[in-house]
């Protein structure tokens, strides 16, 4: 099990989001924007996972950050937590789905993408179905082909900016002087302009970081999670710098921000930003390759996203916070009721059919930053109500099994940072002629519902936080010394 959940915690890193969804953050940031953007994301993602990773390696609860919250802060606030994270494992997987049927157009443009759909949509359900055995060894396979090919795209990128091309044609820096390190968004001069696109790549990064924290849920199901998840943890900087920095900093290399192919509501926008910079060194039949490989990643986030909603709607049923339908399970233990019930939401993807695949993909994707970085947010506020319970009931910080010298600064900058981006999330419809509707909506919806959700919940629980010294940090925490001596 700690080596699954070590490649759940790398393959989960690397997904449609920087294989597909960069074309848009250079678009509109440019190629130092959409490095800084990148860097200031990865920060925050680093910031949760050692502020989760403290508090569930010291508590390896079924329901991870979730559950938590429902012991740290009050279970109104995990009630409205737990939807906003089903939500997001939900709409993610449209974003898998639509993001296949754009690779796909690459070889066949002309075939309907319902047909695509459908096919993955009987890889992932059929996946799931099968049980958490064939679930674990399909990632493993998906996870390893994920690494192999970011590794292999980060080095044959370099080796073309050098000039090591077919054309041997050296790159250097060319594209970060014309049409420059920033793009101007929406024709806005000066400063502000460039700030605005930067502030675009934020969302853009957020959901790509998105759900690297997921691991978390596993830790109750593992061999001895007190020394296998901090490993996790400590590696999760070393996987930021070098899949997500190192590789939107090849992209920004390769593919000038002007590039047309780049826009995703462009009807031939079929490829990745690696693809047009690998077609534009003329290097043949590789293109194709990459996109099919790019294709099981959209296809892995596919049946993950299906595991993670269903395995979440289980665990929400086993709280009471959904009904308990959603409790019924196979023999093997496989909650059927809960995997058909999310695959049926799997059918919005049919939106492509009359909507450009990478229009989907984009709206999607905010609905998917949104919510994730309100999750993030939760978990920032769960990890400083843990700290002060620390604090208030005399515990010493440095006999966890895992501490870090960042808190509880790490913590407050999650949620001064995700609230800061929520806030400009879909600033762009409120530029002059601007508006849409779309846009706001997926942007701004998820936000007003997660204060909706917890007023409504607080009201029918009618159950005050949790006081501090009141907090139960001893409750699944008793073997933590036998533990050490394994």
């Amino acid at each position: 099990m700690r080596l699954t959940i070590f490649d759940i915690s790398i393959g989960g890193v690397i997904g449609t989001g920087l294989f597909l969804g960069t074309a848009t953050a250079l678009m509109e940031g440019g190629p130092v924007g959409l490095l800084l953007g990148y860097a200031f994301m990865g920060t925050m993602c680093y910031c949760v996972m050692i502020s989760v990773g403290e508090m569930i390696t010291l508590l390896p609860v079924a329901g991870g950050h979730i559950k938590l919250a429902e012991r740290f802060v009050d279970p109104s606030f995990s009630f409205a937590m737990g939807w906003n994270c089903w939500y997001c494992w939900t709409v993610r997987r449209y974003i898998a789905l639509s993001a296949a049927t754009t690779l796909i157009d690459y070889w066949n443009p002309g075939v309907n993408n319902a047909v695509w759909i459908t096919v993955c949509l009987v890889v992932a359900v059929g996946i799931n179905l099968f049980g958490v055995g064939t679930y674990g060894e399909m990632e493993f396979i998906f996870a390893s082909i994920k690494v192999v090919t970011i590794t292999g795209l980060l080095i044959l990128g370099i080796v073309l900016d050098l000039g090591g091309g077919p054309s041997h044609d050296r790159i250097g820096f060319r594209y970060w002087k014309n049409p420059g390190p920033f793009v101007q968004f929406d024709g806005i001069a000066g400063a502000k302009g460039r700030f605005l696109g930067f502030v675009r790549v934020l969302i853009q990064a957020a959901f790509s970081f998105i759900g690297t924290e997921v691991v978390t849920m596993a830790a109750a199901e593992m061999k001895n999670p007190r020394y296998a998840m901090p490993r996790a943890i400590r590696t999760v900087y070393i996987r930021i710098l070098l899949f997500y920095i190192g590789g939107v900093f090849v992209i920004g290399l390769l593919v000038p921000s002007d590039n047309p192919l780049l826009s995703l509501d462009s009807s031939n926008a079929s490829s990745s930003p690696f693809v047009i910079a690998i077609n534009r060194a003329g290097i043949r039949y590789l293109p194709s390759i990459l996109n099919a490989v790019i294709l099981t990643s959209a296809w892995s986030a596919s049946s993950s996203d299906l595991y993670l909603s269903s395995r979440g709607l289980y665990g929400l049923a086993t709280t009471g916070n959904a009904p308990k339908c959603f409790l019924r399970t196979s023999r093997s233990g496989l909650p059927y009721v809960a995997v058909i019930f999310c695959s049926l939401f799997s059918l919005l993807s049919y939106m492509v059919v009359n909507t450009s695949s990478g229009v989907v993909f984009t709206w999607f994707a905010d609905m998917t930053a949104t919510t994730g970085l309100l999750a993030w947010f939760c978990i920032g506020v769960t990890y400083v109500r843990f700290y002060q319970g620390l604090l208030v009931q005399g515990y010493d910080r440095k006999h966890l099994p895992y501490a870090s010298r960042l808190q509880p600064y790490a913590a407050w900058w999650v949620i001064a940072s995700s609230l800061a981006t929520l806030l400009f999330s879909g600033w762009q419809v409120f530029l002059k002629a601007n508006w849409s509707n779309m846009t706001f909506m997926t942007t701004y919806l998820p936000v007003m519902l997660f204060p909706v959700l917890y007023a409504a919940a607080k009201f029918l629980m009618r159950v005050p936080l949790v006081g501090l010294s009141e907090m139960d940090f001893k409750s699944e925490a008793e073997d933590i010394d036998a533990e050490r001596c394994v």
